[in-house]
Parts: structure tokens; C-alpha cells; sequence
């Protein structure tokens, strides 16, 4: 096996550093995994998600709506009704969710024993 060289190492390495800011901290994935399964209020994603702050949860909300991974709607209601829903764009993340979510139960087996 021979030795990349630098350029082709770069080339690797930036589109996986791209997904990884798009995704990347303990909230994003299980925040995108509490919409797709139904929860589209804040609220509801703010109790599906163990351990979230209503802070951390608007500033992630914010984040993956810019990467147009989730899309908030304002409906004008009285009081004012805000969801949450996920794009199509976000669906191609599926693959990869269910990819890490296997390797995360085989990880747990294999370093918890559990």
C-alpha cells in the first residue's frame, strides 16, 4: 500500500470535515432522529431528547435549520405555533444514522459488554 500525498490526504479529509460540522455534538443526530419520529414542537423535541437546555436546543434548531437539515414553520395562530419538520435533504443522513447506530450497538456490546 502506498503513501498518499498531501493533496489527495486533503481531499479526504474536507468533505468529511464538511458532514462533521454539519452534524457534529451530542445533539444534532438525536435531534434529527425526535423530528423524523414525530416530534415537531419544541417542546416535544426538548422532552424526547434526555438531558437537552431550551438554550442548547434553540442554538442546534438554528444550526441544522442552516445546514437545511430541518425547516421551521410559523403558523400565525394564536398563541403563535412554531414546528419543526425535517427536509428531504435531511433524509440522505438515514444511511448514515442507521450505519452509526449499528456500529454504536456493537460498540456498547464490545466495550460495556452489554
Amino acid at each position: 500500500m502506498s503513501k498518499t500525498n498531501h493533496t489527495e490526504c486533503l481531499s479526504a479529509m474536507l468533505p468529511v470535515r464538511d458532514a462533521i460540522d454539519a452534524i457534529s455534538g451530542k445533539w444534532k443526530l438525536m435531534i434529527l432522529i425526535s423530528i423524523s419520529s414525530g416530534n415537531n414542537r419544541f417542546r416535544e423535541i426538548e422532552r424526547s431528547v434526555p438531558k437537552i437546555t431550551s438554550k442548547v436546543l434553540a442554538k442546534e434548531l438554528k444550526d441544522l435549520e442552516e445546514h437545511h437539515l430541518i425547516k421551521r414553520t410559523v403558523y400565525d395562530e394564536s398563541p403563535v405555533l412554531v414546528e419543526y419538520t425535517t427536509t428531504t435533504y435531511s433524509k440522505t443522513l438515514q444511511p448514515v444514522i442507521e450505519v452509526l447506530r449499528n456500529w454504536g450497538i456493537n460498540h456498547r456490546k464490545k466495550v460495556i459488554g452489554k
